[in-house]
């Protein structure tokens, strides 16, 4: 079970990029982590609050739901 949470969650990831393109989305990804750390947050608390690894860490278990997900959700939370 654990694999298909972990393969869940990448997907997720690769939804995202299918949205933004892959370049788009680092470019992104990258900047809210500096954003976050510019803030004060530590390495893993900075990680923890990037929008991206947010909507993936939540729904990694709902395995149906890419199926469902809405376009830019994770910008939504």
């Amino acid at each position: 079970m654990k694999d298909l949470v972990l393969i869940n969650h990448e997907k997720i990831h690769l939804q995202q990029q299918i949205e933004l393109g892959v370049v788009f989305f680092y470019v992104f990804y990258l900047a809210e982590f500096l954003y976050f750390k510019l803030k004060g947050n530590n390495h893993q608390q900075a990680y923890q609050k990037i929008s991206f690894e947010r909507e993936a860490y939540a729904n990694e278990s709902d395995l149906s739901y890419l199926r469902f997900r809405k376009r830019w959700s994770q910008w939504k939370n």
